[in-house]
This record gives structure tokens, C-alpha cells and sequence, in this order.
């Protein structure tokens, strides 16, 4: 496959920048391995070639990977060649963007490491298994949604899509890509803007022995320098904070951000390794029952966003493909979107800074049995990887680790699994606030947020009516959670069922079907003016964005094309909030 056909080319990570990397998507052998025997098989040598092909990073489920093959796999083999360029010096790093589920590879033959995730990135120095001319990757993945030991997210655990489960998504689904690094390099970075104080601070990681070297930041807005810092490196890492001779906040829709340049200098002042980046500067806070961006009262007028492509499953076709979600929702009148039951590319998130739209970071917890404090143990590593690699992010302003944590098997969930990572989640981020599981059961939360698909906008108000003069608040699950006076927003509402040209029984929405376009859009407006008419509601989220395979109560369909007149949505949707008086 030649660069100019190479499937999601552009640089996958934009948030730590180098100019030497090798994109290696495109054209892989490929194998599925139903017995998980591959190995005993020797499919890990260097010299078995792989009985099939698939077009990396898409999964073999979707149509763009060329396999297209729906049922379980229980394991994936990939092999491809690659070159180092004789000229490339130093370490070199095997980055993959997400693998789903458990992970090993191999270069030339050997094990160069494992990986447990599904949605996380991870990375091999495989510098000294590298030899001159063709090296040989190989890459197994094992996949099993339906063991209840695995975040699947909307992944179906039947056979075929039912419900709100949709297609699966097995292997690599995330860019492929080797990276020159120097022996001692910059290997990652927590930024926070400090927008009152007119500064950032940073700490930077440093791999390898960069003892007595000289880290800088320099930070331009608009390609303008706005300001600058520098410390001598003593240990693993170096915190610093940059003075800023200029403030420009980050708000909604307002997109301001600022570049970010880091440099580590060797004792012979010879520069060593550079990094681009960029970060944003505003602040997040819950002020009474508002949500405040800025310190000013936010509405969040917030789309659910699964995540899924029609002909990609989990992997959008394109980095355009991306910023058009984003557009195409802004465009409805949203703001924001609760990035749903799945960890969303980076490239997404880039574009979400880069748009001003507000996005919240949730697991894919669905599949995975937590009414043992078992489920830890595969929850919290891939979760907490996750956050720390969207941390950075202006554009996210919460996170959520569980959604629905419905009961399973008779057996109920275990409040200490969601207590735990929500204290965890708190000291790995201070700066946002934290949704212990969004719907049910609430078990210790900044914020209380309902799901609710009434569909009659009347009942729908009398519900939430004896709140706004400090009366009953609306609990769905008195029995099984406690409202304490927290930010109250409704997560999940509408998903009104329009799909006027259906022709078969299993596509669905929630609720009745409106009788004409006109009728769904009464009802759209009377559910959602509810909303932005209680002075104690900071935000919304409307499910969905688009339909995803069977469900189709989208505002665009599967394919991205809209319903509606996308103007009178955000009419309906933009007009002010009664708490952002």
C-alpha cells in the first residue's frame, strides 16, 4: 500500500508531537485464531506468513479493514515488515493507539511485551531487537466481550447487534507507528492552566539518565512568544511553571489556545529532544447547583456520541470524519457531548480543543461483572491509563468512569468498586469534578445526574417541578442511592424514535413513534425547554447525535445525514438557560 492510499496518515497522538515517526498502518497479514493455538502453531516466527490480510488500523469486523467478519473471534494474529531508517539514531519506540483486548508482540521473533486494555494506547522500545534491513512485527490479540472480566462497552455479547449493543470490534483498531527517541527523552506531560495567576504548570516526565541536562518551555499564542521557563533536570521528572505575558481563556466555542515547545539540552548545550504540544487555559468548578466554566455559568447542552462509523465500527474513516461529528453536532446547537461507553481517539479530543466543544471522558464499562471488588482488577489500570492520557485536554471538562451500573446475574453491584475509583479518579485529577457512574446507582458523586426517556414533555415537567422551590428532588432509585445536594443534571433524555421509511421490527427507539416530522419536533422542543427552564439544571444530554446501526433515534442517520432541518434543532437548543442568569 503506498503512503498516498495510507489509512489515517496523519500523526495520531497531536497532543506530543515529533517529526521522526513511520505511520505503520495500511496492509498487514492477518489470521483469526479460534483455538488460541497460534503460538503452540509458531505464528510468532519470523518466517510463518499469515494466511489472510486486513487493512490496519481498522478492525476486522468493519467493512474497511477488507475481512469484514462478524462473529467472536476468540484471538487475532497481525504480522508486517518494516525498515528503520539507517540514519535514525538513538531508542526506537513501537507505539499502538488501542488494541482490543489482551495484548502481545513480537519483533523478530521475540516477545517484546504484553498489554490489557481494549481502549488505551501503549509503546515497546524494541531498539535492541531491531536489526539492519527488514524486521518482521507480530502482533496477537485476544478478545472475549462475553467473560464478564473485560470492559466491552457497546459491544455486542450476542451474536448479532441488538438493542444498544452494535457491532464488535476485535484487534487493532488505533494507528500503528514506530518513533526515533533519543536514549534519554521527554516521555510525557500533565499541563494545568492557571488562567488567574497568568501562568501554566507543568511536570515532565524524562526517560533515561538526563541528569545535569536542561529542559525548557517556550509558550506562543498565535505564533506570538507569550512566555518561557527552564530547569536543570535532577531526577525523572521537572516541574515547572511558565509566566504568560498574555491571557487568553479557552471557552466554548472559542477555541484559544496556545503552543507549547519543550526542549531537553545535553551539558554541551547540543539540543537533544524536542516535543510540540499545545494546552488551553481555563478552569472548571461547580459554584451552588451551576457548572461553571471560566467562573461563569455554563448550560451544557450535551449529544450522546458513541463513537461508531458504518463502515469503520469504532475507527472513523478519516481524521475529517472526526471534526465532522463535532461540527455536525455544534451545528444542532450543542456544545458538548458525553463521549459514550467508549475511550475516544485522541485525534477526536484534538479536535474538540481545537472546536470549543465540551466533552466528557467515560469507560466502556458494559460487559464487565463488577459485584465483586474483582472487577477492579480489570477496570481501574485501563481506566486510570485513560486519564492520564486525556488529561492535557482543555475540551474535557469531566470524567465518568461507569455508566448504568446495573446489576448482573441477580447479584448486585459492589458500591466499594465504584467508591474506589472514584477516590482514585479524584487524586489522579483534582482540577474536574467526577461522576461515579452516570443513571445508577450513585454511590458517592460530585454530581447527580438522571437518565429519563419520558416521553410526554407534561409528566416530564411535574417531575422536576418541586425542586426549583427547594421542594422533592427527583431520585429514580430512592432505595438504591441518595441525593446529598449535589449539581443536578439530566445525562440521558428524548431518544425519540424517527425513522419514517422503516421497514423491519427490530430497528427501535424509546417511547412511541411520532406520528409526523412535526410531532417530533413538539415533543423534541417540550422535553428539552423543560430542561433549559429549570433555574437549577446546569446541562442536559440528548440521546443520540446519529442512529447507530438498529437504534435510530438519532437527530442524523447511521450514515450522517440529517433528519431535520439542522437549523430549527438549534434554534431549539440555543436559546438561554434559566441558570445562566
Amino acid at each position: 500500500m503506498t503512503e498516498l492510499t495510507l489509512p489515517r496518515s496523519e500523526y495520531p497522538r497531536p497532543q506530543w508531537v515529533r517529526p521522526e515517526w513511520i505511520n505503520l498502518n495500511g496492509a498487514w497479514q492477518f489470521e483469526i485464531d479460534h483455538g488460541k493455538s497460534g503460538k503452540e502453531r509458531g505464528f510468532h516466527e519470523p518466517g510463518h506468513d499469515l494466511s489472510g490480510t486486513i487493512t490496519v488500523p481498522f478492525c476486522p469486523e468493519s467493512k474497511l479493514s477488507g475481512v469484514e467478519y462478524k462473529d467472536f473471534m476468540a484471538a487475532v494474529w497481525y504480522k508486517r515488515d518494516f525498515t528503520v531508517p539507517e540514519e535514525w539514531k538513538g531508542s526506537i519506540l513501537l507505539h499502538f493507539g488501542a488494541v482490543d483486548y489482551e495484548t502481545e508482540v513480537w519483533v523478530n521473533g521475540v516477545s517484546v511485551g504484553m498489554h490489557r486494555g481494549g481502549y488505551t494506547p501503549f509503546s515497546f522500545d524494541i531498539t535492541s531487537h531491531v536489526i539492519p534491513g527488514k524486521n518482521v512485527i507480530t502482533v496477537c490479540a485476544e478478545d472475549d466481550v462475553r467473560s464478564g472480566r473485560q470492559p466491552r462497552g457497546k459491544q455486542s455479547g450476542r451474536f448479532h447487534s441488538h438493542g444498544c449493543d452494535y457491532t464488535r470490534t476485535t484487534g487493532i483498531w488505533q494507528t500503528v507507528w514506530l518513533e526515533r527517541v533519543p536514549e534519554a527523552y521527554l516521555s510525557d506531560m500533565k499541563i494545568v492552566g492557571d488562567p488567574d495567576n497568568a501562568c501554566a504548570h507543568l511536570e515532565v516526565k524524562i526517560c533515561g539518565n538526563a541528569v545535569g541536562h536542561k529542559l525548557s518551555a517556550s509558550a506562543l499564542y498565535e505564533g506570538k512568544p507569550v512566555g518561557n521557563a527552564s530547569a536543570v533536570v535532577s531526577g525523572p521528572s521537572v516541574i515547572l511553571t511558565i509566566p504568560l505575558a498574555e491571557v487568553h481563556l479557552w471557552e466554548v466555542g472559542q477555541a484559544r489556545l496556545y503552543d507549547l515547545e519543550l526542549t531537553l539540552q545535553g551539558r554541551d548545550n547540543q539540543v537533544s529532544d524536542t516535543v510540540q504540544s499545545y494546552f488551553g487555559l481555563r478552569t472548571v468548578m461547580l459554584g451552588g447547583m451551576a457548572f461553571r466554566i471560566n467562573g461563569k455559568s455554563v448550560f451544557q447542552r450535551l449529544v450522546l456520541d458513541q463513537g461508531f462509523y458504518p463502515d469503520g465500527v469504532y475507527t472513523a474513516p478519516s481524521d475529517e470524519d472526526l471534526r465532522k461529528d463535532i461540527e455536525i453536532s455544534m451545528g444542532l446547537g450543542f456544545n458538548g457531548a458525553r463521549l459514550h461507553e467508549k475511550m475516544f481517539e485522541p485525534r477526536f479530543l484534538y479536535w474538540a480543543d481545537r472546536l470549543g466543544y465540551l466533552v466528557w471522558g467515560e469507560h466502556a464499562n458494559w460487559g464487565l461483572d463488577i459485584t465483586t471488588t474483582e472487577g477492579l482488577s480489570h477496570f481501574l489500570p485501563e481506566w486510570l491509563e485513560g486519564m492520564e492520557r486525556d488529561f492535557n485536554h482543555p475540551a474535557l471538562i469531566g470524567w465518568c468512569p461507569f455508566n448504568e451500573t446495573w446489576d448482573r446475574d441477580g447479584a448486585k453491584q459492589n458500591n466499594e468498586v465504584l467508591r474506589i475509583v472514584y477516590e482514585v479518579s479524584k487524586k489522579m485529577d483534582p482540577t474536574r469534578p467526577v461522576i461515579d457512574t452516570s443513571g445508577n446507582f450513585h454511590v458517592v458523586t460530585d454530581i447527580f445526574d438522571i437518565h429519563d426517556y419520558d416521553q410526554n414533555p407534561e409528566t416530564f415537567k411535574e417531575r422536576y417541578e418541586p425542586m426549583k422551590n427547594g421542594g422533592e428532588v427527583y431520585n429514580s432509585f430512592p432505595n438504591r442511592q441518595q441525593y446529598e445536594g449535589q449539581p443536578y443534571f439530566i445525562s440521558e433524555y428524548g431518544g425519540i424514535w424517527w425513522n419514517p421509511d422503516q421497514k423491519d421490527e427490530k430497528s427501535w427507539g424509546y417511547g412511541d413513534r411520532p406520528t409526523s416530522e412535526e410531532a417530533f419536533l413538539t415533543r423534541y422542543a417540550g422535553l428539552t425547554n423543560v430542561l433549559l427552564d429549570h433555574p437549577k439544571m446546569f446541562g442536559f444530554c440528548y440521546t443520540q447525535l446519529y442512529d447507530v446501526e438498529q437504534e435510530v433515534n438519532g437527530l442524523y442517520t447511521y450514515d450522517r445525514r440529517p433528519k431535520f432541518d439542522p437549523e430549527v434543532i438549534r434554534r431549539i437548543n440555543s436559546r438561554k438557560a434559566a441558570i445562566e442568569d
